[in-house]
């Protein structure tokens, strides 16, 4: 049975201070909620001051993106060391990552393999845009960032892996999936190229996170399907109470 998983992805919003206040106000309620693993992704700046606000709770820190390298000439990036000391999670690949900064289906799977030579857990983002959805391309697409982010990486490796599928045209538009929709993606194509990728074993231990406008409102029929073992959360967790009813949501 996979355990569910919850993320929150705060994108570039709150500084290390309003980080804080908002874990002040979410924490007890977070926390006390079992049967469900539990993590918040901050902007970097802010990940030291949550790593003591979390310490000893039940909710984890992942970091929203990290470079391949151990270090070097990289201004601006997080090497994966510099994760691992604070965090346990990691965000590779979002569609945002994709679009603004131009990052390849090669590059995800340079910093996946990292992630793993740092006992990392990734969050790996795959996704269609909406031209790609209307053209009928959706598994052709997700085909290609399965096969090409998990190229080479270990098989004993793939069951600490997390998969968010993020439908790009339903990110930040309030238009999310349907709920069966997105799970018949996940069955009829993202787990079927996982065990191609790996192995049957393998790909029904990854867990599949669904993403791209989750709130309290539309979160209980996504967490209702077979094949949806979480969300990757954006907006709705950028408030206490919101955040924190989709992970009662959630709960196995």
């Amino acid at each position: 049975m996979r355990t569910p998983f919850v993320a929150g992805n705060w994108k570039m919003h709150k500084t290390s201070a309003q980080a804080r206040a908002l874990v002040e106000e979410m924490l007890p309620a977070l926390d006390a909620i079992e049967g469900v693993e539990k993590a918040l992704c901050p902007p970097a700046i802010s990940i030291p001051a949550l790593a003591d606000a979390l310490c000893g709770t039940s909710v984890g820190l992942g970091a929203q993106n990290m470079h391949w390298e151990e270090s070097g000439a990289f201004t601006g990036e997080l090497s994966p060391a510099m994760v691992a000391e604070f965090c346990r999670y990691v965000i590779l690949g979002h569609s945002e990552r994709r679009k603004y900064f131009a990052e390849t289906d090669a590059a995800v799977n340079k910093k996946i393999k990292a992630a793993q030579r740092h006992a990392l857990i990734p969050i790996v983002c795959i996704g269609e845009t909406a031209e790609e959805n209307e053209a009928g391309k959706t598994a052709e697409v997700l085909s290609r960032q399965i096969q090409e982010g998990f190229r080479g990486v270990d098989t004993a490796f793939a069951p600490s892996i997390i998969v968010a599928y993020e439908p790009i045209w339903a990110i930040g538009t309030g238009r999310a999936a349907t709920a069966e929709g997105a799970n018949r993606v996940i069955a009829q194509v993202i787990r079927p190229m996982l065990a191609q990728v790996f192995d049957e074993a393998a790909a029904q231990k990854i867990r599949v996170l669904y993403g791209g406008s989750v709130k309290p409102a539309n979160a209980a029929p996504f967490f209702a399907q077979p094949e949806i073992d979480g969300a990757l959360v954006g907006g709705a967790s950028l408030n206490a109470a919101d955040f924190t009813e989709i992970t009662r949501l959630a709960r196995a």
